[in-house]
Order: structure tokens, then sequence, then C-alpha cells
């Protein structure tokens, strides 16, 4: 019988499948080991500031949220379209 070109069948699957597990493996015991450091080392100013979140003013909050309910929050499409063009487009090097 005439072999064809490369692996066929059920063995070239399960080589992929088991090397494929065997990387799943290590990258997670490299991820427990990362886990045990982060927990042991010390916290700086930076870390607990990010570990707490951004600061959250929940009384504007709560109020744009019932301005929004009662149909009262202004919208202003302009400022919008604005601030999003300033956020995806790079900066003009001449302006």
């Amino acid at each position: 019988m005439i072999d064809g070109i490369g692996k066929t069948g059920a063995t070239g699957r399960i080589d992929v499948a088991r090397a494929t597990l065997e990387r799943s493996q290590a990258a997670a015991k490299a991820g427990d080991a990362l886990s045990r450091d982060a927990v042991s080392a010390p916290a700086t100013p930076a870390a607990e500031m990010a570990a707490s979140g951004a600061p959250v003013d929940s009384e504007k909050v709560a109020a744009i949220r019932a301005a929004i309910a009662e149909g009262r929050y202004p919208v202003d499409p302009d400022k919008i379209a604005e601030k999003m063009l300033e956020l995806d487009l790079p900066p003009r090097s001449g302006a």
C-alpha cells in the first residue's frame, strides 16, 4: 500500500492533542509559581491603589443615573462624536 504525504489518521491527531495538553500543563505550573510569588511579595502603594480600583464618586453616579432614568440628562451628540474621534485618532502633528 502507498503511504500518503504526511501523517493521517488518529495517530497524528493524538500527537497534536498530547502536545497541546503538555503545553497547557506547563503553563498552569508556571502560573501557579507566579501566583505564589505575587502573594508573598510585599504590597507597594501602586499595587494597593490598583487593587482598590479607580476612585468613584457614588453620589455623582447616582445623580447621573437618576437624571438618565427621568429623561433630563443632556446629551450633546457633537461632544460625544468629538470625544470618540479624539480617542480613536492619533493627534495631528500640525495642530
